[in-house]
């Protein structure tokens, strides 16, 4: 399932994939994400439910620098980040709503590895992450080999699609639509 249009990559062009580390956090509080931090695996992507708050920022440099050491493959906030620049240069993989100078609170408010909602889909610990420049997609962990198998298809059909094309086809006869025919109605 596709995330809202509104999570973006930090950076045009960063690609993510891995397992999800869930993390809800209050609005404003990253304390939670702090123990994710301390029990993320290498590989996983942090998944921050946020609730689409963009008045404090849930992460920035120094969680990425952590983040980074631990070997995270990347985070999605469904909230704001700051230190963008730093982030950016950085080459972490960071997906969110938006960007915002104000830090966060710990309120110590929040949870890990619970089921979420981030960008309007739900999220569970160990769901298969994977964003690009287009947005973020959620593959439930019990059916990444259904979704690969499809994807595999699409793929398939995409390059047949791709060589009608090179010799003179047109699209609408890969998509099964009729031709049209030109003249005047009345």
């Amino acid at each position: 399932m596709a995330m809202d249009g509104g999570l973006q990559p930090l950076v045009p062009g960063r690609r993510l994939v891995g397992q999800a580390r869930t993390v809800r956090c209050m609005v404003g509080d990253n304390s939670a994400l702090h123990v994710a931090l301390d029990l993320a695996e290498p590989g996983e992507v942090l998944v921050v439910d946020g609730e689409g708050n963009l008045g404090h920022a849930l992460w920035g440099a120094l969680m990425t620098e952590a983040a980074q050491q631990r070997g995270i493959a990347g985070i999605v906030v469904d909230g704001a980040v700051r230190d963008s620049e730093h982030i950016a240069a950085s080459g972490f993989p960071c997906f969110a709503r938006g960007r915002v100078p104000a830090g966060p609170h710990k309120g110590f408010g929040g949870a890990v590895d619970v089921a979420i909602a981030c960008g309007g889909v739900p999220v569970h610990a160990g769901d298969l992450i994977v964003g690009d420049a287009d947005g973020v997609v959620v593959v439930p962990l019990a059916r990444v080999e259904e979704i690969r198998d499809a994807y595999r298809s699409l793929k398939e059909r995409e390059r047949r699609a791709l060589e009608i094309l090179a010799s003179g086809g047109r699209l609408g006869e890969v998509y099964g639509v009729p031709e049209v025919t030109r003249g005047v109605t009345g």
